[in-house]
């Protein structure tokens, strides 16, 4: 870009959308124009697709002609822009790339990046103690936002950005307040302020501003006040109590603390020291994974004192690990204590926060081992399924690994034992654990310095105070003895309580006597809650909520003890009990509003441990064998069906194995697109998985078998090994129960699927070559076909170049004889493949033409596009470039229709290869950098490779142009194909 022209534009977007060329204003057009100009500024020099454009500017119903209306608004913005541009020159601020376009504008020029860059040397000056300059610097920072971001532009991006780019403002103006404020300046700010916490009633950091401000300012009543406002806002609109550093700075205030004086200002305390030597680019993953805190949180302050104790009050990072064990029995809210406790420390853990049920005590028997409890830490960290290793003791390694040298607070519900939580202990200090565990954790207070806290029920004046908070005082006021009765038939245990107060909030006409007198009536189980019979006792207080349920909903609750998965969508629970969905869903409404169920996401719900065992118990009691047994097959059954049904969005072609019919009763879900389908298999993933144990579990062999069968495709596409390799083993073993021996053919070459993907080669082809044997003795010459393809496949992946053209050879032949057209291309794209590596590009070429000819005539765009990506290398090395360009642009359309990520991200750095190679590094460039955009999005080992040939660009040094031939991965889909 020319450099006078590129000092001489300037944009706006802190305010209207504007833009200058030297001192004259340039008119920008419609806002519908203006929000495309937008969505390139704020992507600051990286591509934006034209799709991308379109839903910036229609969102999800674009008008027919959406497309050549954009190009319309991008040729105006470029005349606008560049007014004195010669036509046949080409554009230099708005550039097409690819798929799109970019605005090649430098950050100086955009009041964002000027914005942004201030922002970031205020933190500087910040950390070095200048904290004036600092707050100068913010306040100029500030000065250059000239109302609301982006006004009057429309659109879904237009708002999205509108709302961060206010929040980053709000962020700002806070630091720079609290600058002032540390700085003497409390007097100055106390208008601002005011206005400020007027407009943002619920921004606790401007509450607390104020409210010291207002106290150095000799005005101490007015910031109790200011105090006294906001809390009342917070529980009336959020029914949440202020945090804890607004708490702690209206008890120092009502205690007139010293430590509110205004002094000097300081280097901040909780400052990180400085780190030497260079640090590593990697993307920081912070989850936070906390259950909601409990807005009725009451009582327990000697525990929270203890539990406080184990960390310095003066916020430093633990020169240990720190692991508090909190037990108790059953009901007594360990889990509430625990979450509770984990929300007021979290801000001192500023690496995220972790959390597991470990299900120790689940009826279903379905204990979380330490290896899926590490699996799910580490995708929370942002590990990627396919970098997961298969050991414990690597997974456990590499989980100790990401946590050294950060501070992580890691909450472990409901354990078993010490020997599930061990694993899951970081390897070096800083970090917080909390474990809850109905058992003593004996062996990790002695062996691993955990401090136990065991927890009794409630003390009377707490468990008072837990009723007064979910029903009011004036209610037990009026009734005192009826509710000390209360307070007794519940042995202060929370959990009784809680399903009390459920019984008389829902019921607010009734007298707290009645409540009490149906206590006393179911025989006084409930004093037996100190007794150590824990199963009797919650049994007695769980019958008493079950009974007040209407019939319906009494069997659909006890329906659900037969479901094994750590929660249930609504459809699968009407599955379950064969109703229809409308019904389903006001039975789950009226149990969740008695709390024998949690709705933990919008239609999803799970039960507590102890009520789990208690259905699991009425079930057994109030249903016969034979609609037991019903039951369990209608949910199976629709697990079964919806994912069979689903399948053949994810893999296109796939062979579809005859299943039995659905129960009249039940019906599955039906999806329309991919992105839907992938949704679902994702959010039920767990509750397949364990549908696939207890159908092996009940002796359901053959619900086993297929189940396992048709869940493989799901696996291999999202890289979910283990899974893959879990489910596909039990379907193996129920079919060699079942003697199903075309069922144990199939399972083994998907055993041996899996264990590729796992890196475990050997014990793949071992599989392998029992499978192949298995399908020859008997007769299956389909299944012979698929697992002689399959080997290919791990031959050519292997670098077994020789081995991969003689099995792919093979495959094709016999899938020739069975006439699977797919098969063919399958085999024959791998065949050219092999072929190209090999450098037999004339043989490479008839295999790939042959293998197009056959997906396009059955409509198989994803081997279509796999094709004609090596069809691209092949013309790459052999150095038709313009060929070789044509070809990967075709591959990429069929990428696109077919939604293959990896394969399009593959693709675009095969084109960007071409074209640096054909002399234009600036097109390469874009190229690389979308497709180490679409990498970088699930994390795949090749996004180094990219951050690698562009940093290489840019050095402009010799030997950068990668080799066409080597390495790439294009993955062909597993289902039905090799």
């Amino acid at each position: 870009m020319n450099t006078a022209y590129q000092d001489s534009i300037r944009f706006a977007v802190l305010g209207p959308v504007r833009a200058w060329l030297g001192e004259q204003e340039l008119n920008l057009g419609s806002p519908q124009q203006r929000v495309v100009l937008t969505a390139l500024l704020l992507r600051r020099g990286r591509p934006v697709t034209v799709g991308e454009l379109v839903d910036a500017v229609w969102g999800e119903e674009p008008p027919t002609a959406a497309v050549s209306v954009l190009r319309t608004y991008v040729s105006r913005l470029r005349k606008t822009l560049e007014p004195g541009r010669d036509a046949a020159g080409s554009p230099r601020v708005v550039v097409s790339v690819a798929d799109g376009y970019l605005a090649r504008v430098p950050d100086d020029a955009l009041d964002l990046g000027l914005f942004e860059r201030q922002v970031a040397e205020a933190e500087k000056l910040r950390a070095a103690g200048e904290e004036s300059a600092a707050a100068d610097l913010l306040r100029a920072a500030l000065g250059g936002w000239q109302g609301s971001p982006l006004a009057g532009l429309p659109g879904p991006l237009a708002e999205a950005e509108r709302s961060r780019l206010t929040e980053e403002r709000l962020t700002t103006l806070e630091t720079r307040l609290d600058l002032d404020v540390q700085l003497g300046r409390h007097r100055d700010v106390i208008a601002e302020l005011t206005l400020l916490t007027a407009e943002h009633p619920l921004r606790e950091r401007l509450c607390r501003l104020l409210m010291l401000a207002l106290y150095r300012s000799g005005r101490q009543a007015e910031a109790l006040a200011v105090y006294r406002r906001t809390r009342g806002t917070l529980v009336a609109e959020l029914g949440v109590e202020p945090g804890a550093p607004l708490r702690e700075l209206h008890d120092l205030i009502l205690a007139a603390d010293a430590s509110l004086a205004p002094s000097a200002p300081r280097e901040r305390a909780d400052a990180p020291p400085d780190t030497p030597g260079p640090q590593p680019t990697v993307h920081v993953v912070r989850p936070a994974q906390l259950p909601a805190d409990l807005p009725t949180f009451t009582g327990r302050q000697d525990e929270l004192d203890q539990t406080r104790a184990l960390l310095s009050k003066d916020g430093a990072p633990p020169a240990t690990v720190v692991i508090s064990a909190i037990g108790g029995m059953a009901g007594v809210g360990k889990t509430t204590l625990a979450v509770h406790w984990a929300h007021e420390m979290a801000d001192r853990f500023p690496d995220g926060q972790l959390y597991v049920n470990l299900r120790g005590f689940d009826p279903a028997g379905a204990i979380v081992p330490p290896g899926e409890a590490i699996r799910i830490f580490l995708d929370a960290l942002g590990v990627p399924p396919r970098r997961i290793p298969a050991g414990l003791d690597a997974q456990t390694a590499l989980y100790r690994s990401l946590l050294a040298h950060r501070r992580v607070l890691i909450l472990l519900d409901n354990a078993r034992d010490t020997d599930q939580v061990r694993p899951l202990l970081p390897g070096s200090p800083g970090s917080l654990v909390i474990v809850t565990s109905r058992n003593q954790l004996t062996g990790l207070v002695v062996n691993d310095g955990a401090r136990p806290l065991t927890l009794n029920p409630l003390t009377p004046t707490e468990a008072h105070g837990f009723l007064v908070r979910r029903l009011g005082a004036a209610r037990l006021a009026a009734e005192p003895r009826a509710a000390d009765e209360v307070v007794a038939h519940c042995a202060r245990l929370p959990l009784a309580l809680a399903i009390v107060a459920a019984r008389a909030a829902a019921n607010p006409g009734f007298p707290l006597s009645a409540i009490a007198d149906e206590l006393r009536d179911s025989h006084g189980s409930l004093d037996a809650f100190t007794s150590g019979d824990l199963s009797t006792d919650v049994r007695a207080v769980f019958s008493w909520s079950y009974h007040g349920l209407s019939a319906p909903a009494a069997r659909l609750f006890h329906l659900l003890g037969l479901h094994s998965g750590p929660d249930i969508s609504t459809p699968a629970a009407a599955a379950l009990a064969g109703l229809p969905l409308r019904e389903t869903r006001g039975l789950l409404v009226e149990l969740t509003g008695a709390h024998l169920l949690t709705e933990h996401r919008p239609g999803r719900h799970t039960l507590h441990d102890l009520l789990r065992v208690y259905a699991a118990e009425r079930v057994l009691t109030e249903e016969t064998p034979q609609e037991r047994d019903r039951a369990v097959d209608r949910l199976l059954a629709w697990y079964l069906h919806t994912a069979d049904g689903a399948t053949p969005l994810l893999i296109p072609h796939v062979v579809r194995q005859p299943l039995e019919p659905m129960p009249s009763s039940c019906r599955p879900l039906v999806f329309t697109t991919r992105e839907q389908t992938l949704d679902w298999f994702e959010t039920e993933r767990q509750n397949l998985v364990a549908a696939v144990h207890q159908a092996a579990a009940s002796g359901r062999l053959s619900t086993t078998v297929q189940l396992s069968a048709v869940l493989q495709g799901f696996f291999h596409l999202r890289s979910h090994l283990h899974d893959w390799l879990d489910t596909c083993q039990a379907g193996l073993s129920a079919a060699r129960s079942a003697r199903d021996r075309e069922g144990e053919a199939w399972l083994l070459a998907n055993v041996a699927s899996a264990l590729t993907g796992l890196g475990r080669s050997d014990e793949a082809f071992e599989h392998f070559q029992q499978a192949a044997a298995l399908c020859q003795e008997l007769g299956d010459t389909y299944g012979t076909a698929r697992t002689v393809a399959r080997l290919g496949k791990v031959y050519l992946e292997t670098g077994r170049l020789d081995k991969a053209v003689e099995y792919s050879r093979r495959a094709l032949t016999a899938f020739r004889t069975n006439g699977s057209a797919w098969g063919e291309g399958v085999a024959l794209t791998n065949l050219g493949d092999a072929h190209q590596r090999l450098g037999r590009f004339d043989d490479a070429i008839g295999c790939l033409e042959q293998a197009l000819t056959v997906v396009r005539a059955i409509g198989g765009r994803w081997v279509e596009g796999i094709a004609l990506d090596v069809l691209g290398t092949v013309n790459h090395r052999l150095h038709h470039h313009d060929d070789a360009i044509a070809r990967y642009h075709q591959a990429l359309e069929a990428h696109r229709d077919v939604r293959n990520r990896s394969g399009e991200g593959s693709t675009l750095g095969s084109l960007g290869d071409v074209l640096l190679a054909s002399g234009e590094p600036e097109a390469a460039r874009a190229s690389w950098r979308q497709a180490l955009a679409l990498f970088e999005e699930f994390d795949h080992p090749d996004a180094e490779k990219f951050r690698e040939r562009l940093r290489r660009l840019d050095e402009r040094t010799a030997g950068s142009r990668p080799d066409p031939a080597g390495g790439r991965k294009l993955t062909l889909p597993t289902g039905d194909s090799p």
